[in-house]
């Protein structure tokens, strides 16, 4: 038996799970929240229930690995650092330099920060837990598992944008889409529940989080997929705009006094979304409570439900038909209205919701009536678990 650890680290967290692998056993999860502020969080779930919580001065990403490799010894869930096979971690853009997860060399590091202008919120943060884990645990199999990889199989004519060819011979500039990696294993997940191979289905992923992307897999493959050349485009989320005219920037930036395209670039990640349109909260939760009182909050989920019902038409158009629609992540997986109202808007396709089935949060099952044309399905998602199977793949 192997112990394998998946990261996910953020510029100020470092989200992590200890696996026992194969057996994919979570021996241990937890998260390291507010790295490099004061009073930090920490947290360590174990034993089926035990739990430890505690703040304490964490001033780099290097102080939470300590602190929390240390932990797991005075915890007793590792007798030494030799039980750790193998460190995966979570990189967000790979862009064309990386079409699968990649054994973490010098060149690989590299490679992954010069790529931090595809995802400058994410990549440098990836970097920095690659970078802590490295130096505390030099000898250990370090994987990059990269959201971007599983979207390498578009097809040019899905990944093109129709500007000039040069800007992307010469720069690289196309879509690459993100959360690949959870789009990935949903899809492989839907294909054993539903006893089908995945080679036969045509699926919609619904990843419907305070960020948020679907995408449209064929035969196993992403075929196109909502996020663009960062993760702004596509639906509407929490904070980001998604889809807009990037000639509305310019108009936006001479009424309001915006000089600096960064600002404006800032104002569509951050203050835009779900938190814009409703000027409330990112957080649908807030808006389903005030949607009844409040127009604003009301026409803000609307928005949301109506991109992903346009999405999902695209995309059965696009791989002309589709057999299973899935919903995954924080709102996917426990918005029960939301999912209801979106699968009304594509009864075109044949699929029906059945209502009995739907009333559930986080639980994995068919959602869908006996009768439906296409398959609906909720499947939380489980990115860490992804990764755990590529170190055991590449180590």
């Amino acid at each position: 038996m192997s112990k394998t650890m998946a990261i996910n680290a953020g510029s100020s967290s470092l989200k992590w799970k200890l696996y026992a692998m194969p057996e994919e056993e979570v021996l241990a999860s937890g998260i390291v929240e507010r790295i490099g502020l004061d009073n930090a969080l920490f947290s360590i779930d174990y034993n089926d229930g035990e739990s430890v919580e505690r703040t304490a001065d964490i001033s780099n990403h290097e102080v939470a690995v300590e602190m929390l490799l240390k932990e797991l010894i005075d915890l007793s869930i590792l007798n030494s650092f030799d039980e750790i096979t193998g460190v995966g971690h979570r990189v967000a853009a790979g862009g064309e330099s990386f079409s699968d997860s990649a054994v973490v060399t010098d060149e690989v590091l590299k490679e992954i920060e010069r790529l931090g202008e595809l995802a400058p919120l994410h990549n440098p943060a990836n970097a920095m837990g690659i970078r802590a884990f490295k130096k505390i645990l030099p000898d250990i199999t370090s994987v990059a598992v990269f959201d971007t990889s599983f979207h390498q199989t578009m097809d040019k004519v899905n990944y093109l944008y129709s500007i000039p060819m040069e800007y992307y011979e010469k720069h690289n500039a196309r879509k690459y889409g993100y959360h690949g990696t959870s789009h990935k294993y949903v899809s492989q997940r839907a294909s054993e529940m539903l006893g089908k191979p995945l080679e036969d289905l045509k699926i919609v992923s619904c990843h419907l989080g305070n960020g948020a992307s679907l995408c449209a897999i064929e035969g196993g493959k992403s075929v196109d997929t909502s996020m663009g050349f960062t993760p702004l485009a596509g639906l509407t989320m929490g904070t980001r705009s998604g889809d807009i005219d990037v000639s509305l920037l310019p108009f936006l930036m001479e009424k309001e006094g915006i000089a600096d395209i960064n600002e404006m670039i800032d104002i569509l990640n951050k203050q835009s979304g779900l938190k814009g349109l409703s000027g409330i909260s990112s957080d649908m939760r807030d808006l389903h409570e005030q949607a009844a009182e409040n127009e604003q909050a009301a026409v803000a989920l609307r928005i949301f439900e109506n991109r992903v019902i346009k999405y999902i038409g695209a995309y059965a158009a696009t791989m002309n038909g589709v057999d299973a629609v899935i919903f995954t992540a924080g709102i996917g997986e426990n918005d029960i209205q939301t999912r209801q109202n979106i699968i009304e808007g594509i009864s075109f396709l044949g699929a029906q919701i059945d209502n009995e089935k739907n009333d559930c949060r986080g639980k994995e099952r068919v959602i869908s009536t006996d009768g439906s044309k296409v398959a609906v399905l909720l499947v939380p998602t489980d990115e860490e678990v992804m990764i755990a199977r590529d170190i055991e793949r590449l180590s």
